[in-house]
């Protein structure tokens, strides 16, 4: 890529200026992994490499499912290890997220058995100091020194447990246990969206801690380096080639798998019935084809029609636009292993939201896209209280 100044360098990346595009910035990723806070340093040739790779394919993910990050492009080609991503100010604080409880968590809290799944997950806040050891710091500090509102504790909280949810789904999708994580949140310096908080920085092998089949002996993360007595070339290239393997697990998650709605109306007069349930479908991007059939006029199409729809798509779910008293989803389901929905029992976002998560179960970026759509309707919901809550208070404040 074509690069400019250098912006600022860190212990494992390098940014630098991207020419003639002021908020975009070039991230080069170094070859360095350290621990302890930089007590202990190695160079692993390849490494930026494999960390390129896999941040670029986390991200692209995170993208897909229609969560705010920096990321442009990058990451995958020949490019140097070097990725396009938005400029941010960043915001000193890593957002860990816990699923399982380990590493300092069961120092600080020996009550808590190592190794046990932690529900509602737990996400707790550090300040970026190596010199201090990122200390942990609670909400009110962090709003004390102005290093973000109640509000943005608030979005980086919610955006940080989706983005765990969605990485734990890509992983349990391939037997691995995601058990921690850490990521970073800027604002964006330029734009229509300046100011927007965004995921930022990195998210590779360094970021979380990862047990396939559940088992810490079988960790692929950055924990064998810091396990390491003594550091030899033998166990440097053990490092390597789990971070390779985690790459090359990780470049999967990004997939949307093909999957088709089928919208079946009872007649010509439910066809604004299924174009609601379509508008609704939209906001996940599952695609939808409509037909028209009716079990009580030709009950015989219905079932060449379903037959016919069936042989032509590997994941698909049908959807049934009917009146109260009509047969056709009674017809469709007594016909079909295929998952049959019925419109007149549900809103259409009810119905769209229901037939997107049976596709979600065996797709990372729906099963995101769902954990979306559900965190806005609760913010919309407490924008909502919040803005009656203003209107109902008197001029003295107090609430009528």
């Amino acid at each position: 890529m074509n690069k400019g100044l250098e912006v600022a360098r860190g212990k494992t990346k390098v940014l630098y200026e991207q020419p003639g595009q002021p908020d975009v910035l070039v991230v080069t990723q170094l070859d360095n992994i350290s621990a302890g806070d930089g007590a202990r340093r190695d160079v692993i040739p390849g490494k930026g490499r494999i960390a390129a790779k896999t941040t670029a394919r986390v991200f692209r993910l995170l993208n897909l499912c229609g969560l705010p990050t920096h990321y442009l492009s990058g990451g995958e080609d020949d490019d140097n290890n070097e990725m396009h991503v938005r400029r941010c100010t960043m915001i000193p604080l890593e957002v860990v997220i816990r699923g399982v409880a380990a590493g300092s968590l069961v120092r600080r809290k020996p009550g808590i058995a190592r190794g046990a799944i932690i529900v509602p997950r737990m996400i707790e806040f550090f300040f970026k100091d190596d010199a201090n050891h990122d200390p942990l710091i609670e909400p009110d500090e962090i709003v004390r020194r102005g290093l973000a509102t109640q509000q943005e504790i608030g979005v980086m909280s919610e955006i940080a447990r989706i983005t765990f949810e969605i990485l734990a789904h890509a992983w349990r999708r391939r037997e691995t246990l995601l058990v921690d994580m850490k990521i970073e949140f800027g604002r964006l310096v330029g734009g229509e969206n300046r100011g927007q908080l965004v995921i930022a920085d990195v998210i590779d092998n360094d970021s979380w801690r990862i047990w396939p089949q559940g088992r810490e002996d079988l960790m692929l993360d950055k924990q064998m380096y810091r396990n390491l007595q003594e550091v030899k070339p033998e166990d440097l290239d053990r490092v390597l080639g789990a971070y390779e393997h985690v790459a090359e697990l990780v470049a999967s998650f990004p997939t949307m798998r093909p999957g088709m709605v089928a919208l079946i109306a009872d007649g010509a007069e439910h066809l604004p019935q299924v174009d609601s349930v379509a508008r609704a479908l939209s906001q996940y991007g599952l695609p939808s084809i409509r037909r028209v059939a009716s079990a009580r006029r030709t009950p015989s199409y219905v079932l060449h029609l379903l037959q016919q729809l069936d042989a032509s798509f590997a994941r698909l779910a049908f959807v049934a636009a009917e009146g109260t008293q009509s047969a056709l989803g009674d017809l469709l389901d007594d016909a079909t292993s295929t998952p049959v929905f019925r419109a007149a029992h549900a809103s259409p976002e009810t119905l769209a939201l229901a037939v997107a998560k049976t596709f979600a179960v065996e797709d990372t970026v729906l099963f995101g896209r769902v954990l979306l759509v559900q965190a806005n309707a609760r913010s919309a919901i407490l924008a909502a209280d919040a803005q009656v809550a203003s209107q109902a208070a008197a001029p003295n404040g107090t609430v009528v």
